[in-house]
C-alpha cells in the first residue's frame, strides 16, 4: 500500500514557495536552486497525484485543490513544530522557533514593554529563536488560528472561534490634525465642523467605529499607522492616532488633537493564542514575562 504522507521536507518546501509566490522569490530562504525547489515540487505533486499550483509566464497561483492542501500543510507544520518544541522541553531546556506577530507602531507605547519582554526571553533562554512579523489585526488571528504564529498582540475588534484572548491594556487614540490643516490654528471648533473634515481611517476600524464618533464615511483608508500619520501630516486629513505614537509630533507643535472630551477612543490590547496550547512550556514562559514586564510598568 502506497504511503500517502509526503516527506516533511517537501511539506516545508512547498509551504515557502506559496509564502514567496514562486520558486524564485523562495530561494533565499529555502537555500536552494530554482531548479531544485521545481524537482522537490514536482515530487511532492506525483507523490499526492495532484498539481498544487500553477506557474509560468502567467504568474504562480495555487489550484483548488492546492489552496486546500496548502491550508493543511500549514496546520500540520504547526503541530509539527508544537510537537518538537515539547519533545525538547521534556529535558528541561526551552528551544526551537517562537513565532509572535504584533501589530505595527507599538515600540512607543510605555504600557506595553514588548522589547524589555523580549529582551529577558533572549537572555533567559538562549536556544529561542525569535521569529518577529508584524501584521495587520486580521493577519494576526489568521496566522495563530492556523498555526504559522504561536503567539500575537493587537487590538482585535472581532472574535474568532478557537483563540483564547488575554488582556494586556487599553491604548489611548485621539484624533489629530496637523498644522497644515485648516483646524490647526481654530480655537474654537465645533464637534458639527471636525465630522464634515475629510478623515483617514484604518482598514481595520470598520466603518461602524467612525459612525459612532460622527462620521458619516472616510475619505482615505490605510493600512498601517505610518501611513495614517503621514496622511494626518499632509495637512489634507484628519485622523485618529495612538497618544504614544502622536506625543513627538505633538510636542514639535506639529499635531494637535481635537476636542480629546469629544473624540477619543481606547483601543483594548491582547494576547491571542490558540485553545489547547495554553500549557505549551514556550508559549506560558512569553506569558509570565510579559506578565512581569506590565506588573513593572504600572509600578
Amino acid at each position: 500500500m502506497k504511503n500517502v504522507f509526503p516527506d516533511l521536507k517537501l511539506l516545508r518546501i512547498f509551504a515557502s514557495v506559496v509564502r514567496h509566490q514562486g520558486f524564485a522569490p523562495a530561494q533565499h530562504e529555502l537555500g536552494l536552486s530554482t531548479s531544485a525547489i521545481s524537482t522537490y515540487m514536482s515530487q511532492l505533486e506525483s507523490h499526492l497525484g495532484l498539481t498544487l499550483c500553477h506557474r509560468g509566464r502567467g504568474g504562480f497561483r495555487l489550484t483548488s485543490k492546492g489552496e486546500l492542501f496548502h491550508a493543511e500543510t500549514l496546520r500540520l507544520l504547526g503541530e509539527m513544530n508544537g510537537f518538537e518544541r515539547y519533545a525538547s522541553q521534556l529535558k528541561g531546556e526551552l528551544r526551537g522557533t517562537l513565532h509572535l506577530g504584533i501589530i505595527d507602531s507599538i515600540v512607543s507605547d510605555p504600557a506595553l514593554p514588548l522589547a524589555d519582554t523580549l529582551g529577558a526571553l533572549s537572555l533567559a533562554h538562549p536556544a529561542v529563536h525569535l521569529h518577529l512579523s508584524v501584521m495587520s489585526p486580521h493577519e494576526l488571528q489568521l496566522g495563530v488560528a492556523n498555526n504559522t504564529l504561536d503567539l500575537a498582540i493587537g487590538s482585535f475588534f472581532t472574535r474568532v472561534n478557537g483563540l483564547v484572548s488575554r488582556p494586556l491594556h487599553r491604548e489611548q487614540h485621539w484624533l489629530y490634525c496637523s498644522d497644515r490643516h485648516p483646524l490647526f490654528a481654530n480655537k474654537r471648533i465645533s464637534a458639527g465642523l471636525i465630522t464634515e473634515q475629510k478623515i483617514a481611517r484604518r482598514e481595520s476600524w470598520m466603518l461602524t467605529e467612525l459612525t459612532l464618533h460622527g462620521f458619516k464615511h472616510a475619505t482615505a483608508t490605510v493600512e498601517s499607522m505610518e501611513a495614517q500619520l503621514i496622511l494626518v501630516l499632509s495637512g489634507g486629513y484628519i485622523g485618529y492616532l495612538p497618544e504614544h505614537y502622536a506625543q513627538p509630533w505633538v510636542n514639535q507643535h506639529r499635531l494637535r488633537p481635537l476636542l480629546p472630551g469629544s473624540f477619543g477612543f481606547q483601543a483594548p490590547f491582547s494576547l491571542i493564542f490558540r485553545k489547547g496550547r495554553t500549557r505549551e512550556p514556550l508559549i506560558q514562559t512569553v506569558r509570565d514575562l510579559l506578565k512581569a514586564q506590565l506588573n513593572r510598568a504600572v509600578v
